[in-house]
Order: C-alpha cells, then structure tokens, then sequence
C-alpha cells in the first residue's frame, strides 16, 4: 500500500503520518478529563491539526491498564457530537477508537473515517460494520482485557504471537471484503517492558505482513519504567520511542504531543528518504 484511502481523504505513506490523539474521557492515564466538553475537545483537534495531525483519533472509553468499560449509550454520549462537528470543521480524517460494533457504526455514519478497533476486530459484528462502510480498520494486539491485562502478560516470542494472530485476523477481514488495514502491535497492552522494547527492536519483522504499521508508545508507563517520570514528563522518551518505531517500520504514530513529534519526524523522514 502507497496510501490509504479514507473516503473523501488519500493519506500518502511516503512519510510519517501523525495520529492526533483525542481523549473525551475524564480517566484516560494521562488527559483524562481535560476534554470531556465537546467545544474543548473541538478546540484541541483543531489545535492538533494546526500543529500537523494527519489524523484525529477519538476515544470515549479509556484503556489504561485496569479500567472498567463503559456502556454503549455513554460512549456514544461522548464521542458523537465531537465527531459529528470535527468532520465538519477539519480538513483531516477523523478516527474513531472503539471497540463496540455500535459505536462504530454510529460514529462512522456520522462521517468518520477511520476505525481503530484495540480488540482487532475481535467481534465478528464489527468486522460487518467494516465492510458495510468500506473504511480502513487498524487491527490492534492486546492480552486479555484492559482491566486485567497487565497482571501477568506471558508469551513464547511476543513477535511470533503476535504475527500469528494478525495472520488470523487479517484473513478474517480479507474474507469480509476489507483490504485496507492498519496493523498496531499494541505497545502496553498485555506487555511487560521487556515485550514493548522487543517490539521497537524488531519492529520490521511486521513489515513482512504488507500492511501499514502504527505504532503507540506515547506517555506510556514502559517510559516511566525506564526514565522514572510520571506521564506528563515522558516527551523525550516518546519522541526518541517513535524515532526507533519509524527507523524500523512503522509508518503512523499516535501521539499526544503532535508538534514536538511532527518535527522529529521531519528529521527522521529526511534520512529515510536519503
């Protein structure tokens, strides 16, 4: 893939593509409730795009290690309105990060155009929603739940498992019709430190697959582990993260601080493309 199509939007993956995240939960582990209101959350999207977010990513229901879900009307209640105006009001796609068939679908017929799904489409409705949409799905790996998954994370090689499982889904999808997906291996998510790091270090062996990666590593506590800082005193520790990610492969990163990333990844492009 030299692009992805998201209807209206062609994003090339000749460079580093930054995913804008945009949290409208008051528990996510690091902005939880600082855009809860929809004309704040707007306000920030904008920001983000401004800064040079080729994607906006919006989520309703936290994943940090050991949160509860939230019901299907809640997040819907969250999300919606913010995405309902950002599809008017920027020029860049919108995602909408869930992992229920009905959100999606809603948010999508709202206008969405991406669906990031952290289950990887683990429910074999949200595979339909998929399809009946024809919008690109990146496909998450996670062990377990959010609420549990980092109390004993276990692997035989955490690359071969999770290429295993991508092999699965990524039929699965191809059986439904859907060919443009975004493989995330999932740093954090059912891993201990040692899995995260392996991931960066061997990220291209994913590459293999053919699909583009995206990969998330932005704030997060393996940081925290290695620099003992709270979250929001982890951007050197992202930025040099997704440096690694990039020289190894990925082509998307999500982020919380999108102008400090954009630049690094000028730099980083500019010596790919050398």
């Amino acid at each position: 893939m030299n692009n992805i199509t998201c209807k209206n939007h062609r994003l090339s993956l000749d460079k580093t593509l930054i995913m804008g995240i945009l949290n409208v939960t008051p528990d996510s582990f690091s902005d939880g409730g600082l855009y809860v209101n929809a004309e704040k959350a707007v306000m920030h999207a904008k920001e983000m795009v401004a800064e040079g977010a080729d994607i906006i990513d919006v989520g309703g229901e936290s994943s940090r290690p050991g949160s509860d879900p939230v019901s299907v009307e809640e997040e819907l209640r969250r999300v919606l309105p913010v995405i309902e105006r950002l599809v008017q009001e920027v020029n860049v796609p919108i995602s909408i990060d869930t992992t229920k068939w009905q959100v999606a679908a809603k948010c999508l017929e709202a206008g969405a155009h991406i669906l990031n799904d952290i289950s990887g489409l683990a429910d074999d409705k949200m595979i339909d929603v998929v399809a009946k949409y024809n919008v690109p799905v990146c496909i998450m790996h996670m062990q377990g739940i959010p609420k549990v998954m980092q109390q004993n994370p276990a692997y035989g090689d955490v690359i071969t498992d999770i290429i295993t499982f991508f092999e699965e889904r990524i039929q699965k999808a191809k059986n439904a019709g859907i060919s443009q997906l975004i493989l995330d291996p999932g740093i954090g998510f059912g891993k201990k430190l040692e899995h995260n790091l392996t991931i960066l270090k061997r990220l291209n062996e994913f590459t293999t697959l053919g699909y583009p990666l995206l990969v998330g590593t932005s704030r997060k506590s393996f940081i925290g582990k290695i620099s003992n800082v709270q979250a929001d005193d982890r951007l050197e520790g992202t930025i040099a993260s997704n440096v690694i990610a990039v020289m190894n492969g990925a082509n998307i990163i999500r982020v919380h601080d999108v102008k400090e990333s954009k630049r690094a990844m000028e730099v980083v492009d500019a010596v790919l493309a050398t």
